[in-house]
């Protein structure tokens, strides 16, 4: 975006100082927190796992329904921050956590703290992911994939009028990132928050579950979250489970083999099944693991295959 002298842009956080563009969250997170890693979600790396989160103002989406807007929609003036630099971050992380994780908000638009900080996580051994909209250029994406081990995108919608309308923001450019992602290799989960009358249509869900399988592939995993009402979108119901477990049956017949159900604690699909004896091979309940029988990157049961990113770092 074009930003004036002494204003800032679109996501709050660039400013203009006499023509010098400033990243006024640099090393300025409003929230800081060890969470289970299913938290991402992430399901298949590190199950059990703790890391460290962080989380600055502002985003480069303006979604009616955000989860997080009490620091999305805010400037950093507004939410209040810590410092805590980059070495610090991967200090602390590799004490007695598994991985580092920008989220919360949208970690792009502090895009070159995320960068730093995993790129020296990277050097130290320690492992690091972001959640994100996906709505980042192809080239800032291609670098950071250099040092980051998992993305977590959330796919909105597969519909374009969806993104114009409801997060004034594009489908195009969250689709190229996915297969930017897959391309490089490194390790993608995807999330759909289905909201009541606006996303939830099945011939949409199964288009996008149609494409996901042609352009990622079968293993990619897909979590259906529950929605709850949030921010402008106060008004809807929560999802129903039966809308999730639609999506989530037309995702099975279109051939994704893991697909999860989210926001509902306790649901069978918070955990991970064996597509090939369908046994369960990592119990959860909401983001706890109560059993995991995994052995190596395989099913412990029938021995087959199962990608993620499994090997504890200690």
């Amino acid at each position: 975006c074009v930003i004036v002298n002494g204003g800032t842009g679109h996501c709050t956080n660039r400013r203009n100082e006499d023509g010098r563009l400033y990243n006024v969250v640099y090393e300025r997170p409003c929230a800081v927190q060890i969470d289970p890693i299913e938290k991402e979600p992430q399901y298949h790396m590190l199950p059990g796992s703790r890391i460290l989160c962080i989380g600055t103002a502002g985003c480069n989406f303006k979604c009616s329904f955000c989860q997080n807007w009490p620091i999305s929609t805010r400037t950093i003036e507004e939410t209040g921050y810590v410092d805590f630099p980059c070495e610090e971050v991967v200090r602390q992380a590799s004490t007695s956590l598994s991985s580092i994780s920008f989220t919360y908000n949208e970690p792009t638009v502090a895009y070159e703290y995320l960068h730093d900080t995993v790129k020296l996580a990277k050097e130290a051994g320690v492992k690091s992911l972001f959640h994100t909209n996906g709505g980042i250029n192809s080239e800032a994406l291609r670098d950071l994939l250099r040092y980051v081990d998992a993305v977590t995108v959330d796919l909105k919608a597969f519909s374009a009028g969806f993104y114009r309308i409801t997060s004034t923001s594009d489908l195009t450019p969250v689709l190229e990132t996915l297969r930017t992602i897959k391309e490089q290799k490194v390790w993608l989960e995807i999330v759909n928050l289905l909201i009541p009358t606006l996303n939830d249509d099945r011939v949409l869900i199964r288009e996008m579950c149609s494409w996901i399988r042609a352009n990622l592939g079968e293993d990619v995993p897909l979590h259906f979250n529950r929605f709850f009402p949030a921010y402008k979108l106060a008004n809807l119901p929560p999802t129903p489970v039966e809308t999730l477990e639609a999506a989530r049956k037309i995702a099975l017949d279109e051939g994704l083999a893991y697909v999860y159900i989210g926001n509902v604690p306790g649901h069978p699909a918070n955990s991970t099944f064996c597509p090939s004896c369908s046994r369960v091979t990592i119990r959860r309940r909401h983001f706890s693991v109560l059993e995991n029988n995994m052995k190596n990157d395989a099913c412990g049961f029938c021995g087959h295959k199962i990608p993620g990113i499994w090997s504890v770092p200690w």
